[in-house]
């Protein structure tokens, strides 16, 4: 399983007046590999829906696809030479007409075979007073993009010998998006927003907006008018230790998840009848837990799905309702404390340890560099500082992911359960502190990644929580080639050193498909980057 992409309720005229979804397409993976079956599943009738029947059926391949319309897909795949780019994803968007073979599809738009991919997508905005916006990208390395966007009317959605397109004036050509190329983009009502992971000046002597900041902006002003003819909003503006993650958006709020000092808090903010953004709530302390919002009906109201999970919590699902911020009494001390916005728990992972005397705190140490470093320990309460204790540090720091609370069961019981710490680090690389964190060990700069692990492990050896006898590390993939270097650099610091599914073989790592995409993140071997890798 793979994941889903349904036929928006508003674009589908058998959907009961917007009242169900009718059609999904399920992308189901052989071995949790990237490439995809894509299967059109009809959700009234409970059933796949076979490409005899007009389905939307493909094999295998890495396959992009999202409706455009009822009997109409925007689709990358491979389609054969020069369909797909160096890194073996889509290079081509083609329009599918339901009951056509896919090869006659024509093709709407293409990048170069040097880009990671390419794709489109629809985001229709007019349940919030906002017009239908239709995008198309070419993603050109790992961080950076470039944008194309235009506004549409659901005519121009649907099959091109559709009766309802008789008569009915062709769109606007597509515009490029006059952001930087590493900023990305996204829609809500009006508005365009923009996420910077670097300064930008986009008016000649104006304001600089910060590394980080999430912005928004009349849409429709910007992609006309330009972007020095544009009044920016200041949506969230990033501190030294405080990232934005992502936001999910019911009826009439919006629902910002931010790390603060890698632990989670939400902001909610509410669309006025005027189509502005106001903060109308916040979490007062930032809590060491992992807490998702997830929108259940946009189109309708403004209940979500609250997720919640913890190092030693099995991952929760609570109904919540975002107008429960606004009830009075949600900003007393006694209500944010306990998520004023949970309506009811329906339902949660069953433990798979006993954690019972276990706490978890957060630590910091100084990097080589004088760079604070956090980290999270997870323990037995009243553990012996002899140096004597089995203690697992775990480690990433690459492609701004993030590490922070999460219920790893096999960690409880194999580790944990017989007394053991666990420890995971927030090393450079990662995405804790936002973009800037992330750059910070990009490329030539990667040893101030393994520079901050060696920290994190010293300052464990030092409070003698450990020993270097009972000291193991771990890390995976990108975390792979952390555990090679620590076992190049420092093996005295570790008595066992886990090196999973690594990434190790940097001389030709590019060649293997998917590895083309992660030059940005490493250096280009057949270049000078060599001489750094």
């Amino acid at each position: 399983w793979k994941g889903s992409t349904s036929l928006p309720r508003a674009r589908d005229p058998m959907s009961n007046d917007g009242q169900r979804v009718t059609r999904t397409l399920l992308k189901l993976s052989r071995g949790g590999a990237d490439a995809i079956h894509l299967k059109e599943f009809d959700l009234l009738e409970e059933k796949f829906v076979p490409a005899k029947e007009g389905g939307f059926v493909l094999p295998e391949a890495k396959t992009r696809a999202s409706y455009r319309s009822r009997d109409m897909l925007s689709i990358g795949s491979d389609f054969g030479p020069d369909s797909l780019t160096n890194s073996g994803y889509p290079r081509t968007v083609r329009e599918w007409v339901r009951g056509t073979n896919v090869e006659d599809a024509p093709t709407v738009f293409e990048g170069e075979k040097t880009d990671v991919s390419v794709g489109a997508y629809v985001s229709d905005q007019r349940f919030r007073n906002g017009p239908i916006y239709e995008v198309r990208y070419r993603s050109l390395t790992f961080y950076t993009s470039v944008y194309y966007a235009r506004t549409v009317q659901y005519e121009h959605l649907l099959a091109p010998d559709d009766p309802l397109r008789e008569g009915v004036e062709e769109p606007s050509e597509f515009v490029k998006v006059d952001v930087q190329d590493d900023a990305s983009i996204s829609f809500y009502s009006k508005w365009m927003f923009i996420s910077l992971r670097s300064d930008w000046c986009p008016v000649p002597g104006g304001e600089t907006y910060a590394t980080g900041s999430l912005l928004y902006v009349d849409a429709e002003t910007f992609i006309s008018d330009g972007k020095e003819n544009c009044e920016y909003h200041v949506l969230f503006k990033p501190s030294d230790r405080t990232t934005f993650q992502t936001y999910s958006c019911t009826r009439n709020y919006l629902i910002m998840s931010i790390l603060d000092n890698v632990k989670s808090k939400l902001l909610f903010y509410k669309l006025g009848e005027d189509g502005s953004l106001n903060l109308v709530y916040a979490d007062k302390e930032a809590k060491i837990r992992a807490c998702h919002a997830s929108a259940i009906d946009p189109y309708e109201n403004d209940e979500f799905w609250c997720t919640q999970s913890g190092y030693t919590q099995p991952s929760t699902l609570y109904l919540a309702d975002a107008r429960r911020v606004e009830a009075p009494g949600a900003d007393d001390d006694d209500a944010n404390s306990s998520d004023t916005f949970i309506v009811d728990k329906m339902k949660s992972l069953p433990e798979m340890y006993n954690a019972e005397g276990l706490v978890v705190s957060q630590k910091e140490t100084t990097s080589k560099d004088g760079t604070k470093i956090p980290y999270f320990i997870v323990s037995k309460e009243g553990m012996k500082l002899d140096g004597s204790t089995p203690t697992l540090l775990y480690g990433y720091g690459g492609f701004e992911v993030s590490l922070g609370p999460k219920y790893i069961a096999t960690s409880g019981i194999a580790w944990l359960e017989k007394g053991g710490v666990y420890v995971e680090a927030n090393i450079r690389g990662g995405g804790e502190f936002g973009p800037q964190w992330h750059q910070a060990a990009l490329k030539e700069n990667r040893q101030k990644s393994y520079d901050d692990f060696i920290a994190v492990a010293e300052d464990l050896i030092a409070n003698k929580i450990c020993s270097p006898a009972t000291l193991a590390a771990r890390g995976g993939s990108n975390g792979g080639l952390l555990m090679g270097n620590m076992f190049v650099q420092r093996p005295d610091l570790f008595g066992a050193i886990h090196c999973a599914v690594p990434l190790l073989d940097m001389k030709r790592y590019h060649t293997l498909l998917a590895g083309h995409s992660w030059v940005a993140e490493y250096g280009d071997p057949d270049t000078d980057d060599w001489n750094f890798l």
